[in-house]
């Protein structure tokens, strides 16, 4: 199909709008959890209605991928995300939170599975490469913005600010509520991107064979291959790793340092997703350089550092090994990935279905650190991330892909004379 740069700056807004209202929950959770007067146990359900959606979703918006096109799952996924976000917008108790979340997962859930393949025709298969790093750096860059905003937001609201912005949010939320002003924006971007997908003329997205899902023979022969269930651990931990600590991050800084979750929390958090989106630029570099298994045991290592200086280390240590270990954490998705991938000979598309349900450990791990903290206090709780953050480092020792990432060194070797 002909390229179309339109499509392509599209799909980038729409990588941005995912990071900005999936990666928000970290920040705003101790104001959650002050404003309905919830346990710590009882805040872990909120990232489990969302990311359980990913679990649930991700198979079956493939499958749906096949049957429609491109343009009716996005408008489906945007008014998800818009109902879920409106409805807890008016109605802000911890039970619409739970729909709504669970709401605007699935959304997310179905757009993260319609993009890659529409990336893949509309900017060209040769530069797909390419086009997937640039939209994770939108990606980042919408987690690095969010929590700023919401700083902005709650430090405005109900002050003597009278732009006309803030004057409208102050006719929509209640001065012990600022927070909430987060999903008026969120529903209010997410009906935008409804209407311009409305407005956009979309190409018929053709699935290549390693990009459809079987659930017939080739399912069942993946989930019988101990190698497929052991990558699905993999994606499992990192999601529920990344979001362990990008969610109890702030929480952790305000009981144990009395830092500000409005303030300073949420700056850390920012800093956590721009080190990362920074990790994915380093990381490229590297796999150029290094084994990609060299690569992840080094950046897993260096992430059990990191969050272990921030679980332990005085105040100005946690502040800066916090987004530290979001650095570390930036090339795990990429190389699991890839490593899964490059491990079995078939049913690439189906696999990577399977892969994608393993996003919900996003939901099951910061699930368990809430409960275990009820019980022990969050910096114990917290220790548990190192068992998946372990997990990880086990897999740059065991795993063995039938193709290994070209190097550089690779490529000199294709140029040198042959040996008679």
């Amino acid at each position: 199909m002909p390229r179309n740069i339109w499509i392509v700056i599209l799909i980038f807004f729409v990588f941005f709008i995912i990071s900005f209202l999936t990666n928000i929950l970290g920040p705003i959770i101790p104001d959650i959890i002050d404003s309905f007067k919830l346990s710590i146990g009882f805040a872990g359900f909120l990232p489990f209605a969302f990311f359980i959606a990913y679990g649930i979703m991700s198979i079956p918006a493939g499958i749906l991928l096949e049957k429609y096109s491109a343009k009716p799952l996005m408008l489906a996924a945007f008014f998800m995300a818009f109902g879920g976000a409106f409805m807890f917008a008016l109605f802000p108790t911890f039970t619409v939170a739970m729909f709504s979340l669970f709401s605007i997962g699935i959304g997310m859930a179905i757009l993260q599975v319609v993009i890659n393949p529409l990336l893949r025709q509309a900017g060209g298969e040769e530069h797909f490469a390419f086009n997937s790093v640039l939209a994770q750096l939108f990606f980042g860059a919408a987690s690095f913005i969010s929590p700023l905003l919401y700083s902005y937001l709650v430090q405005n609201l109900h002050s003597s600010n009278t732009s006309a912005p803030i004057e409208l949010f102050n006719t929509l939320v209640s001065p012990d509520l600022k927070w909430v002003s987060l999903y008026w924006v969120f529903a209010a971007t997410a009906l935008v991107a409804a209407i311009i997908i409305q407005l956009v003329k979309f190409p018929k997205v053709e699935l290549k064979e390693d990009e459809k899902i079987d659930t017939g023979a080739a399912f069942k022969d993946l989930l019988g291959n101990r190698i497929v269930l052991l990558f699905f651990l993999g994606i499992f931990s990192y999601v529920g790793t990344e979001q362990g600590v990008a969610n109890w991050t702030s929480k952790f800084l305000q009981t144990y340092h009395s830092v500000d979750p409005s303030t300073t929390g949420a700056t850390v958090i920012s800093y956590f997703w721009g080190l990362l989106t920074i990790g994915c630029l380093l990381g490229l570099v590297l796999l150029k350089l290094l084994d990609s298994r060299t690569v992840l045991v080094i950046f897993s290592g260096g992430a059990i550092l990191s969050l272990a200086a921030a679980l332990f280390g005085p105040t100005q240590v946690a502040l800066l090994a916090f987004p530290l270990t979001g650095f570390f954490a930036s090339v795990m998705w990429s190389i699991i990935v890839s490593l899964a991938l490059n491990s079995v000979r078939q049913h690439h598309g189906t696999f990577a279905g399977i892969l994608c349900t393993g996003i919900a450990g996003g939901a099951v791990v910061p699930l368990i650190v809430g409960g275990i903290a009820e019980l022990t206090g969050l910096k114990v709780a917290m220790l548990f991330l190192f068992i998946p953050l372990g997990y990880i480092f086990s897999i740059g020792i065991w795993a063995r892909p039938l193709i290994k990432n070209a190097t550089i060194k690779h490529f000199s070797e294709l140029f040198k004379p042959s040996q008679v």
